[in-house]
């Protein structure tokens, strides 16, 4: 089968693709269903993900953590939803992947159906984004529900999104905005370049603030948005704007990040564990995280879709004959739409 695999060092990773991989086996439990991949989304920052490294887990280097495709086979016990044929998307778990691939097997808590109303190209773009969003907002920020906030239960919660024109900064934007889901109005600020606050406002932003600076204007982005003025921070950008987004949360709100690579106190667990920016602040939260496959909530992610109140992401499509083209366009700063590998070509 056709696979993309990364060989040379973890230093110098090249891109390669092989016309002959062998084919994957499932693993001991049997309990693995087999997708034929139509389409697989790609995420620049893999390359530096330790699992894609793994001699136990990934010998052979195949990168992929986002598919769509159709249910080839099922496992002799299963008794789920799903048939052989069925139009389905996934998450696979970081510590397996391999998904760029013509064939991978996938547990079944990781599959959805797909949402109807996307081609497999559009579905492939979603799961980790969708459920990056869904997780900082309902599991990490508000996990009794956005109602729980310590926000008056009468005023929006007010919330900052930094990162917010990238694909999971974009998904936090609209499923903020979504009532159906929040249960309580929110009041959206979008931290991004000017070029993208059109798109943003689109997706439902109630505010557009620009990062970049200008010479001629002396007060920050942060204050801008306001000192203390949210109700929470959901960071998708780290770094130097992670490290600024901290003054604009209230005294008892949250700021959840999944920047890549992660703030000092993530990892930490020593003094530098606290954020030195939280320094007389004991009531602010803060986490950081990294995404889990969610097959049930990639089945209200398509439901959202299809409804029409969650739009799909723009993507970039390439054949697998271009696989190296399509590794190289997705490490470009700046590109416009996630990009997508196509094993089956659209029909």
């Amino acid at each position: 089968m056709k696979a993309i695999q990364i060989i040379g060092p973890k230093s110098e990773p090249t891109v390669s693709l092989n016309g002959s991989h062998p084919l994957p086996t499932p693993d001991s439990s049997g309990s693995e269903l087999l997708i034929r991949v139509h389409s697989a989304g790609l995420t620049a920052d893999e390359l530096t993900w330790p699992e894609l490294w793994s001699p136990v887990h990934n010998p052979t280097h195949v990168p992929g953590f986002e598919v769509s495709g159709v249910v080839a086979e099922l496992p002799p016990a299963y008794t789920g939803p799903l048939a052989v044929r069925d139009e389905v998307y996934a998450m696979l778990h970081l510590d397996r992947g391999k998904g760029q691939a013509e064939y991978v097997y996938a547990r079944p808590a990781e599959v959805a159906c797909k949402p109807r109303s996307l081609s497999s190209a559009q579905a492939a773009a979603l799961p980790i984004p969708a459920l990056t969003a869904w997780e900082a907002l309902f599991k990490r920020a508000w996990p009794s529900g956005p109602s729980s906030s310590s926000s008056s239960s009468s005023s929006p919660l007010r919330v900052l999104v930094t990162g917010a024109s990238g694909a999971v900064g974009s998904m936090v934007v609209q499923l903020a905005k979504n009532s159906k889901v929040m249960g309580k109005e929110v009041q959206v600020v979008a931290l991004a370049s000017a070029a993208k606050h059109g798109y943003l406002r689109e997706l439902g932003a109630d505010e557009t603030v620009d990062y970049h600076h200008d010479d001629n204007d002396t007060d920050g982005w942060e204050r801008k948005v306001g000192i203390k003025s949210v109700d929470a921070v959901f960071d998708a950008a780290g770094g130097e704007v992670l490290a600024r987004a901290w003054a604009t949360v209230k005294d008892d709100g949250v700021v959840v990040t999944v920047a890549d690579p992660p703030p000092a106190w993530a990892t930490d667990k020593g003094p530098g564990a606290v954020p030195k920016e939280l320094e007389g602040r004991p009531g602010v939260r803060y986490i950081y995280f990294i995404v889990s496959p969610d097959g049930e909530t990639l089945s209200k992610i398509a439901g959202l879709i299809d409804e029409g109140t969650v739009k799909p992401l723009p993507v970039v499509e390439f054949p697998v004959d271009k696989a190296v083209e399509a590794w190289d366009f997705a490490r470009q700063r700046g590109r416009q739409g996630k990009v997508v590998v196509n094993f089956v070509p659209a029909a």
